[in-house]
């Protein structure tokens, strides 16, 4: 089973200043965008957010933050507006902190 890294820019809308570029992982079992908590910074204040619950593969339950809008692009494609859902993940190490891609982006 092989691993799927696109390069992407993650851009506040509401601060274009403020944006993320990394390659993330394709995780078609996760829905989402998901990002490390320790990034939310880098992004900005945000027009919305609100707590969320997301289950892993595990079945463990964890807390998150979803913050919208956002503008998505991933390499080779048009861009997309949608929300970026932040998550405690431990150390800030990067190989603990890797960015996926959910299928609904």
């Amino acid at each position: 089973m092989g691993r799927i890294v696109v390069q992407v820019k993650i851009t506040n809308l509401f601060d274009e200043d403020k944006s993320i570029k990394c390659g993330m992982f394709v995780d078609t079992g996760a829905g989402a965008l998901i990002l490390p908590m320790t990034w939310k910074e880098r992004l900005g204040n945000f027009k919305r957010s609100e707590t969320v619950e997301l289950q892993l593969a595990n079945q463990d339950i964890v807390k998150g933050e979803a913050c919208w809008p956002v503008e998505i692009k991933i390499e080779g494609f048009r861009p997309v507006s949608n929300e970026v859902v932040f998550v405690d993940m431990g150390s800030d190490e990067e190989k603990e902190n890797e960015p996926l891609l959910g299928y609904v982006i």
